[in-house]
């Protein structure tokens, strides 16, 4: 096999390209633009969150109630890729809660002490009707981490179902600023 010498322009450009490839300050700068497309960091730890929930209880069966939940980060900047996976609890089973009808998912990325929250959306349910779910305890993973969820006692009443849970989660949204 016979091989060609590169015009000198081209080799010196692989050449260059090699050479930038094999380096990295690995700093992270804030506007540090050779950074801007650095591979994402690691996924979310639930242990490396704080947890706070507030809730808007729906007052009626019929009313629409929401439950949102803000995650402080605790530890080394992480990523959240997708939503979050709710589960509600109930006696005889457990149902998985959708995303928000035309939510899209979307990657954010937390510093330390960064916030984020997410909200549960829901319809609630006739007390005792066939087509409620007598919801008890909720409990939530963040994706990338699914061993580990967080449970939380549910007290705002029964959840209405149809065809299916008339629940949903929101995406991740930024919090502060």
């Amino acid at each position: 096999m016979r091989t060609y010498p590169l015009p000198l322009p081209l080799a010196a450009a692989l050449a260059a390209t090699v050479l930038l490839t094999g380096c990295s300050d690995d700093k992270a700068g804030g506007d540090d633009v050779k950074n801007a497309d650095r591979p994402s960091d690691s996924a979310c730890a639930l242990g490396d969150m704080g947890v706070e929930v507030g809730a808007g209880a729906a007052p009626a069966a019929g009313d629409t109630g929401t439950v949102t939940v803000t995650l402080t980060n605790k530890g080394a900047q992480c990523t959240l890729k997708g939503f979050p996976g709710v589960d509600l609890m109930f006696e005889g089973g457990t149902t998985s809660v959708s995303p928000d009808e035309g939510a899209k998912a979307r990657s954010l990325t937390l510093g330390e002490d960064g916030t984020t929250s997410f909200t549960i959306t829901y319809v609630r349910g006739e007390a005792g009707s066939a087509k409620s779910l007598d919801v008890h305890q909720a409990s939530f993973t963040l994706p990338g981490d699914t061993r580990t969820a967080h449970e939380l006692e549910w007290t705002y009443g029964e959840v209405a179902r149809t065809e299916g849970t008339e629940a949903s989660v929101s995406g991740f949204e930024t919090s502060g600023d």
